[in-house]
C-alpha cells in the first residue's frame, strides 16, 4: 500500500472484512491485520484451512451443471449488481474509500461497469472464442486425430487459487465471471487494497441462492501475502491445479516458488501502457485538443493505477510543439470528466523527489504542473528512469513513432495510437517488440480490452484456466 493510502487510514477505526466460503458469509473479527508503516487495522474471521480446499475424491459443485444454467445465473447476478440498488456494492464503496488507491468517483464508475462483465452476449463470446464453444464444457467433443483415430476432448473444470490485485475492481469481476464459466472450484485471496469488491459480488450470489452450485464453488478470504502457515499447506497439487496471479513483480515471484509438478502458474504480470501520438496533431488546434483529450482519458480513467493507464507518451514534433502538447495534456488531466476526478491522488513523495531533480535540469527536461493531484507532465527526449503514477506522465519527444518502438518490451500492455490510421503500419513492429494490445488513443480502458473472447495479455486466459483432457481410441 502506498504512503498516501496509509496516511488516509491511520486514524480510522478497525474495519471487519467479511469472508465468503462456499455460500456462507463469515463476519467474525477474530484476527487483526496491521499494515507496515501505518496504524491501520482490519479484522477478519479466523481461517480454517480445511474450508479452503475441495477434495479431489469428488467433483466440485458445478462440475456437471450445464453451462446454460451457469450463464443464466451469471446474467441474473449482473442484473442485481446495479450500484443504485445493490447494498453490498454500496457498502463496499464506503468501506473501500480509506484503503483503495482510487477516488470515490473512480470507484463508482468502476462499479457501474461491473454488470457489463455479466452480460449474456459477452459470456457467450468468451466461451466461443476462447474454448471453441460450449460443447467442450458440457461433455466430450469429438476431435479425430490426424491418423483418423477417433478421439474426444473435454475442457475439464479446474481447481484454481486466484491471487487478486486491487488496483482496479474490474479484476475481481472478470476473475469471478471467468472462474464461474470454468465450472471449477476457486479460492480467491483478497488484496490488501481491495478487501470488498470480490466479497460484494459473492455476497450477491449468496443473496440470490446460497446453495447454487456456482455460489458453492467460491471462497474468498484475506490473509497477509506470504504467510506460509496458510500458503504452504494448500498451495499444492493435492488440492489445486493452478495458481492465477495478478499483481506486481514481488507477488508473481513469491507465487512462483510454489510451482511444481501438477501445480502450474498463470500470471498476469505487472504491465506499463504507453501512447504513440503522431505529428498530425499539430495540423490544427482542434486536432491538438482532440488528441490531448483522448490521451488524458487514457491516463486518468483510473487515476493511472491500472495496467492499461498510459504513463509514457511518445509524441512526434519539435520541442516547441511537444511543449504545446504537454500544456494541453496538463489541462485535460486537471478537468473533471465523467470518468474521473480532475483532482486525483496526490503524487507520492518518492516521485516528487524524482521530478524535482528534473526541474533543475530545465535545459534537458520540461516539467509542467505540480503535485496537487491535477497532474504533472515531464517532457524529455528519452523515457525517465522511474515509472510515473499519480497522474504524472512522461511525454517523450521523438522524431518518428517508428523510433519509439525500441522502447516497447514484453512489459508493455496497451499501446494507444493517434491518429488511428497509423496503427496498421506500427502494429507488427509493436507486436514483435512485446506489446500485447494495440488500440486507438482514448480507448485503453473498458470491458472490451480482454473480455468477450478477446486476448488478454497476449493469450486467452479462460483457455489457460481449463484442464484439457484427451480420450483417444475406439469406444467399446
Amino acid at each position: 500500500m502506498s504512503q498516501v493510502i496509509e496516511s488516509n487510514i491511520e486514524t480510522r477505526q478497525p474495519v471487519t472484512v467479511a469472508h465468503v466460503i462456499r455460500g456462507e458469509v463469515q463476519l467474525a473479527a477474530d484476527v487483526e491485520h496491521r499494515f507496515r508503516g501505518s496504524a491501520a487495522i482490519v479484522r477478519t474471521p479466523r481461517i480454517s484451512l480445511d474450508q479452503l480446499v475441495w477434495s479431489r475424491a469428488e467433483p466440485g459443485p458445478a462440475f456437471e451443471v450445464p453451462i446454460g444454467e451457469i450463464i443464466d445465473f451469471l446474467a441474473e447476478a449482473g442484473r442485481r449488481l446495479d450500484l443504485t440498488s445493490n447494498r453490498f456494492l454500496a457498502e463496499a464503496i464506503e468501506q473501500s474509500a480509506p484503503y483503495s488507491p482510487l477516488g470515490r468517483r473512480v470507484m463508482e464508475n468502476c462499479y457501474r461497469d461491473i454488470p457489463n462483465f455479466f452480460r449474456r452476449e459477452g459470456i457467450l463470446l468468451e466461451i466461443e472464442r476462447s474454448l471453441g464453444g460450449p460443447g467442450v464444457l458440457d461433455g466430450w467433443k469429438s476431435a479425430p486425430g490426424t491418423g483418423g483415430e477417433p478421439a474426444r476432448i473435454r475442457a475439464y473444470p479446474p481447481r484454481l487459487v486466484h491471487v487478486l490485485a486491487g488496483n482496479a475492481p474490474a479484476v475481481q469481476a472478470l476473475t469471478i465471471v471467468r472462474a464461474a464459466i470454468t465450472k471449477g472450484v476457486h479460492l480467491l485471496k483478497l488484496p490488501s487494497n481491495d478487501f470488498f469488491t470480490a466479497t460484494a459480488i459473492l455476497r450477491t450470489f449468496v443473496d440470490m441462492d446460497p446453495n447454487h452450485p456456482v455460489t458453492k464453488s467460491f471462497s474468498a478470504v484475506y490473509w497477509r501475502g506470504g504467510d506460509e502457515r496458510i500458503e504452504s499447506p494448500i498451495f499444492r497439487s493435492q488440492y489445486f491445479d493452478k495458481i492465477v496471479v495478478w499483481g506486481g513483480e514481488a507477488a508473481v515471484r513469491h507465487a512462483s516458488k510454489y510451482v511444481g509438478p501438477g501445480f502450474e502458474m498463470v500470471s498476469f504480470d505487472p504491465k506499463v501502457s504507453i501512447s504513440l501520438i503522431g505529428r498530425e496533431i499539430f495540423e490544427s488546434e482542434s486536432a491538438l485538443e482532440d488528441a490531448a483529450r483522448l490521451a488524458g482519458r487514457d491516463v486518468g480513467d483510473y487515476d493511472q493505477d491500472a495496467c492499461n493507464s498510459s504513463r509514457f507518451q511518445f509524441v512526434e514534433g519539435t520541442t516547441e510543439q511537444v511543449d504545446r502538447y504537454c500544456l494541453k495534456l496538463l489541462h485535460e488531466l486537471g478537468r473533471d470528466t465523467p470518468f474521473g476526478n480532475g483532482k486525483g491522488a496526490v503524487v507520492p513523495k518518492y516521485l516528487r523527489d524524482e521530478i524535482d531533480a528534473l526541474r533543475s535540469l530545465d535545459s534537458i527536461y520540461g516539467v509542467f504542473g505540480n503535485y496537487d493531484g491535477r497532474g504533472v507532465v515531464i517532457r524529455s527526449d528519452e523515457p525517465v528512469g522511474f515509472t510515473p503514477t499519480g497522474k504524472a506522465v512522461n511525454v517523450v519527444q521523438v522524431a518518428s513513432l517508428e523510433s519509439a518502438v525500441r522502447h516497447v518490451t514484453v512489459a508493455t500492455q496497451t499501446v494507444g495510437i493517434w491518429p488511428s490510421c497509423r496503427r496498421k503500419a506500427l502494429r507488427d513492429g509493436l507486436s514483435s517488440a512485446g506489446a500485447q494490445r494495440i488500440t486507438t488513443l482514448g480507448t485503453a480502458s473498458g470491458v472490451g480490452g480482454g473480455f468477450g473472447g478477446l486476448p488478454h495479455d497476449a493469450s486467452w486466459p479462460l483457455n489457460r484456466f481449463m484442464r484439457w483432457i484427451l480420450d483417444s481410441g475406439a469406444q467399446d
